[in-house]
């Protein structure tokens, strides 16, 4: 895989086509909305889903963290589907994502899925990370209180299309802009909001990009143009993108 450099308030992370952020100066690796545990929430309401996505996303984990080896993993909240969702944790799961968070600086960046610290799983809860100049957030958006200061944050699961030769693509991808990025989805059990929707209107900045996940390497891209909900449906479409090859 190959991770694309980016700069925010003049430092240099990295944005990986696994989903992942990389903060390679300060050995940090950020990765958002796991969503663990949602089959079996849905489960227990009588929808029954695959019972395999935390199993798939705790492999996923495992791979980005054996190949970056950082020292601190921030989780960007919704690191489970609700807040009695590490709870339901099979054994064999819990003992991986231990194992998995052993020996690093872990901080759960609460979320409006998991508004409470994970019970018996190491690490620090809390609702914002800042750290030097950046804030680690779960909704981003906010208030950044000084034009030096950048933000990374997810919840939205952002996703954008491209047309290629072999026609459309749609997938889920990075949005950044001069002072932040928002981070995909990572869990494997997650959908996706267009970066054209009016909720992600703030946050889709006219100097920014959209960096789509591919197997190996990102597909990057301006910011599509954001039409506003009242916009008359016919002005609903893709104006502004490029062609990939």
């Amino acid at each position: 895989m190959i991770a694309a450099p980016i700069h925010i308030v003049g430092h240099r992370l990295m944005l990986c086509p696994s989903g992942v952020l990389l903060w390679p100066g300060e050995r940090l690796m950020a990765v958002a909305d796991l969503h663990l545990e949602k089959s079996s929430h849905f489960a227990a309401r009588g929808r029954l889903l695959p019972p395999y996505d935390t199993r798939e996303t705790l492999k996923k984990l495992s791979f980005v963290l054996r190949r970056y080896e950082p020292r601190h993993l921030v989780l960007l909240g919704d690191s489970f589907h609700d807040a009695e969702g590490h709870a339901r944790l099979a054994d064999d799961d819990r003992a991986t994502l231990a194992a998995l968070l052993a020996g690093l600086r872990v901080t759960w960046v609460l979320g409006n899925h998991d508004p409470a610290p994970p019970a018996s799983l190491p690490g620090e809860a809390m609702e914002e990370l800042a750290l030097g100049p950046m804030r680690f957030r779960h909704i981003g958006g906010g208030p950044i209180a000084r034009h030096r200061e950048g933000e990374i944050s997810g919840h939205y699961h952002p996703k954008a299309s491209l047309e290629t030769r072999a026609g459309r693509i749609s997938r889920p991808c990075f949005l950044a802009g001069p002072q932040h990025v928002v981070l995909p989805a990572f869990g494997a059990l997650t959908g996706g909001l267009d970066v054209r929707s009016p909720a992600l209107a703030p946050l889709a900045h006219r100097q920014g990009r959209v960096f789509l996940l591919g197997k190996d390497r990102l597909h990057s891209a301006p910011v599509p143009f954001v039409v506003p909900e009242s916009a008359p449906e016919r002005e609903r479409v893709d104006e502004g993108w490029p062609s990939f090859p």
